[in-house]
């Protein structure tokens, strides 16, 4: 397996997600109910973990994608982000939905985090077929 195009498409779909996460900054913090500081900005931002968290699983969803499409021939931009969309909103999203609704979490939550999973995901097919 191809260590250049799993790397750039989770380095993408990681891009993706920090400017997803700008634009629903202040609707997630509030549907979330992360403590914030004095800023606004999340409190429990005083390590790196959830930084290297997010990279690392993006490069993992990356893999994952391109072990699939290799397997299923999906070689161009156009179905590398319709099928990284159809995982993202038939796979992540309704575990994330499932586990939200049980734990009572606002469903504008599941929404931006959902969105962000399949949205994300997309991107990342969309990279996988350019290598």
């Amino acid at each position: 397996m191809p260590i250049l195009p799993i790397v750039l498409a989770g380095l993408a779909g990681w891009a993706f997600g920090a400017a997803w996460c700008s634009i629903f900054a202040k609707p997630w913090i509030a549907a979330s109910g992360v403590a914030t500081d004095d800023t606004g900005r999340p409190a429990n931002r005083k390590t790196a973990l959830p930084y290297v968290i997010s990279i690392t699983s993006a490069m993992v969803v990356a893999a994952t994608m391109y072990y699939a499409f290799d397997m299923l021939d999906i070689v161009t931009v156009g179905k590398g982000f319709t099928s990284g969309l159809g995982i993202g909103a038939c796979f992540a999203a309704p575990w994330l939905a499932t586990n939200y609704g049980f734990a009572g979490r606002p469903f504008k939550l599941t929404l931006i985090d959902a969105g962000y999973a399949a949205f994300g995901s997309a991107v990342i097919g969309a990279v996988i077929p350019l290598f």
